[in-house]
């Protein structure tokens, strides 16, 4: 008898360890262990106990105890990867340790949009959504020999970028970026685009180059084809585009106004100086401007165009001179009525 009561408490202790285990290993193995979900960025310096606090204060882990435990046994310290890492409700803390040790990402939105016409604005616009550092990308730009593998150059750099929404890791490197933006670059260029290019007497370069000056000139998308077929008439009669965004561009776009003086700038890219397309593009061109170029509107033969008094980011296109000055004086009376009433 007395050796039944020594064995039962001795028995109850075995099963009260067992169900703690099981327990245990329920939570980290089969139940949700998060009750939010949250993104992670690590870097390569990142320490675990950060790591544990994000997961705690951010992801609601329901078995907070647990997680230094799991991370330990797993070695998450030791094998963790750089990375974007979005931590579900429904996740393991097994699982959260297993997919950072096996740098199992989920891809992040890498946008490029809006102003896009200076080489440090590209650049500290990629570093600040991806992991690289934008002196990295911005010396890349400048790589003659890492360009050349996609074909392009640091004077054309601008028309290998096409703006839009990509999705990547964002651990990619600068190569992985760059060779994004050639294979959007190479999938816009179809053979009916390069017909059409054609078909207008301009090389793929130089559509990208005219699409540039029409980015800087506008973005209202609906006159852009407009715009474009006043920049090809020209071009068709020998006259100068001169176009301002190209003066803008000999200035490194450090000018907010464009003076009569800046117009006598010696430059290749002075469109007021020099006949034809200037040699690159100014500017990081858009599908919008490229398509405009490809598909122009040539207004019976516009050669003119002036922004309209209403400031409502239209122009009001002339196929004389004399008909354009009768719209630019009208833009200057409204200017200077603006000016005015201010």
């Amino acid at each position: 008898m007395k050796t039944r009561h020594i064995i039962s408490p001795i028995a109850a202790i075995a099963v009260a360890v067992i169900a703690v285990c099981v327990c245990n290993w329920l939570r980290d193995n089969r139940l949700p262990g998060f009750s939010e979900r949250t993104e992670l960025f690590i870097y390569p310096d990142t320490p675990v106990s950060e790591i544990l606090d994000s997961l705690i204060a951010n992801a609601g882990a329901r078995w907070p105890g647990r997680l230094p435990k799991v991370f330990g046994k797993h070695q998450v310290a030791t094998y963790c990867k750089p990375g974007h890492y979005v931590v579900e409700p429904g996740h393991t803390a097994v699982y959260v340790a297993r997919m950072l040790n096996n740098g199992w990402q989920t891809p992040v939105k890498l946008v490029l949009s809006g102003t896009l016409r200076r080489r440090d604005e590209i650049a500290r616009k990629i570093s600040l959504q991806m992991m690289v550092d934008s002196a990295e990308v911005r010396k890349a730009m400048d790589d003659r020999e890492f360009l050349k593998e996609f074909g392009f150059a640091p004077e054309n750099v601008f028309a290998l970028f096409v703006p839009d929404t990509y999705e990547m890791y964002w651990t990619a490197s600068v190569k992985d970026i760059f060779s994004k933006q050639n294979e959007a670059y190479r999938a816009f260029w179809t053979e009916e685009n390069k017909a059409k290019a054609s078909k207008l007497g301009l090389t793929q370069m130089e559509v990208s180059v005219l699409a540039s000056i029409v980015s800087g000139e506008t973005h209202f998308v609906p006159e852009m084809p407009k715009i474009a077929g006043v920049y090809l008439n020209r071009l068709k009669r020998g006259m100068k585009l001169q176009a301002d965004p190209t003066i803008a561009f000999c200035y490194d776009y450090q000018v907010n106004r464009i003076l009569r003086r800046m117009l006598t700038v010696d430059s290749p890219y002075n469109t007021y100086r020099y006949a034809g397309l200037p040699p690159a593009p100014i500017y990081v061109p858009t599908r919008n401007t490229l398509n405009a170029v490809l598909n122009p509107d040539f207004g019976g033969g516009n050669l003119y165009f002036c922004a309209d008094p209403s400031f409502d980011g239209s122009h009001r296109f002339a196929r004389t001179y004399g008909e354009h000055l009768k719209n630019a004086r009208a833009f200057q009376r409204a200017l200077n009525a603006r000016g005015r009433n201010k």
